[in-house]
């Protein structure tokens, strides 16, 4: 079907604001800005009033990590993750982690999210099945913690994870390896990643330099920071996706610009977990990568992308004394085009032609969307993500006038309700 957005405020490449039309051929944006009279589409959507941005790109979650919000909160990680969330996850069944995902791309959907990079170590099919169902664009990996029993066959799973769904549904499910972090997967495992890596032509998911205890641990244990230990087994030669990054120094940068790691920073959870601030400015000053995910909503604890956004432009100009740290467009295109490329997406994550029609609309008509002299500011200062109004993920509408398309809400709340009760929490 071939769509025309009609009418809209766009956020071009660039951060240049203007009325446009927006005409979609299929799953591609054809064009964008005076279309030709006798261009046929048979779907019209009114762009009045809306400021029309590519789809945020979550590039580091964990779905079904939505049954847990509010089960643990303000605890520090190592003691949540051991003594509250691993625990839970072991008696998550498919149902829990399908309800759980659906719930996840209710919230994404609704606050203006098409696509997500999720990392889960139970069975990440059922996040496959919820996304191809949903409509979203989804990135999956397996979280594998090797140090548990089953970590060959967990690597096989991620194999059979990548075989199966790479690539599928038109491009819109892809895959990555997903070994949890340095301290869950032990050297000699990562190297068989690594060469896993090789074989499949896949990349790589992790999470690295979250906490100080994880550098200091990985010096004690191993005689060298995370991204230095990492780099000598292998791991970074295949294209990584690499989360949180909070605690580098000079190396580890040099690190990450010799291997082109790409990085997924997560300032709600960073925030919550007391885990500290990212070096955001001077990663993207030296030409790092840098896009914003949600992380889990058990950490965060919500999946608010315009959120991930505006703390992303406050905290960098915190952590740098800069208030030019990170302007509002920066903000807008780390939570776009830059999350899209940190997770492998390059066509998407732009309102240009030749791209995927992956576009959400805000409607600009509430109290904080007025005066008008600054719509990306305005966005990323003062709107809230309710202001969402219409999403299309492959040129596909999956929200209209705030009504989802593709999911029924209620059903999955009442599901939802039902799953946390059987899981005792």
């Amino acid at each position: 079907m071939n769509t025309l957005i009609k009418n809209a405020m766009a956020v071009l490449p660039g951060g240049k604001v203007e009325q446009a039309d927006i005409s979609i051929e299929g799953n591609i944006i054809k064009a964008v800005g005076d279309i030709p009279e006798d261009a046929v589409h048979e779907r019209i959507i009114d762009g009045s009033g809306k400021l029309a941005v590519p789809g945020f790109v979550n590039a580091h979650t964990h779905a079904a990590m939505t049954l847990l919000r509010s089960y643990a909160d303000d605890m520090a990680l190592m003691d949540w993750l051991q003594n509250k969330i691993w625990p839970v996850e072991e008696k998550m069944t498919d149902d829990d982690l399908y309800w759980g995902t659906m719930l996840a791309a209710v919230e994404m959907i609704r606050t203006g999210t098409t696509a997500f990079a999720d990392m889960y170590g139970p069975d990440e099919g059922i996040v496959a099945k919820a996304a191809i169902e949903s409509g979203l664009r989804a990135v999956l990996s397996k979280g594998i913690i090797a140090v548990a029993p089953g970590a060959d066959q967990k690597l096989e799973d991620n194999v059979c994870l990548y075989k199966t769904y790479h690539g599928a549904e038109n491009g819109r499910i892809t895959v990555m390896l997903g070994p949890h972090a340095l301290y869950t997967c032990p050297p000699d495992f990562l190297r068989k990643v690594a060469d896993k890596a090789a074989l499949l032509g896949a990349e790589i998911h992790i999470h690295m330099s979250e906490t100080q205890g994880e550098v200091e641990d990985c010096l004690k244990n191993y005689g060298k920071r995370p991204f230095a230990h990492v780099e000598s087994t292998g791991l970074f030669e295949h294209g990584t996706l690499a989360a949180h990054c909070v605690h580098l120094d000079d190396e580890d940068i040099e690190i990450i610009k010799r291997h082109k790691i790409r990085v997924a920073h997560n300032p709600g959870s960073n925030l919550k977990l007391a885990s500290g601030m990212a070096p955001v400015q001077r990663l993207l000053e030296e030409g790092v990568c840098v896009g914003l995910g949600t992380d889990g909503a058990s950490s965060n604890n919500n999946l608010d992308m315009l959120e991930e956004i505006r703390l992303a432009a406050l905290l960098s100009k915190v952590e740098s004394k800069n208030p030019k740290a990170v302007p509002a467009s920066r903000a807008i295109q780390m939570g776009t085009e830059l999350g899209a490329r940190a997770v492998g997406l390059g066509d998407t994550g732009r309102l240009a032609p030749g791209c995927k029609a992956d576009i959400s609309l805000f409607s600009m008509d509430g109290a904080e969307w007025h005066p008008c002299h600054n719509p990306l500011s305005l966005l990323v200062y003062s709107a809230g993500s309710g202001s969402a109004d219409t999403v299309l993920v492959d040129g596909r509408v999956l929200m209209e006038k705030k009504q989802l398309c593709t999911i029924d809400e209620e059903k999955v709340y009442f599901e939802v309700e039902r799953c946390a009760k059987r899981l005792g929490i």
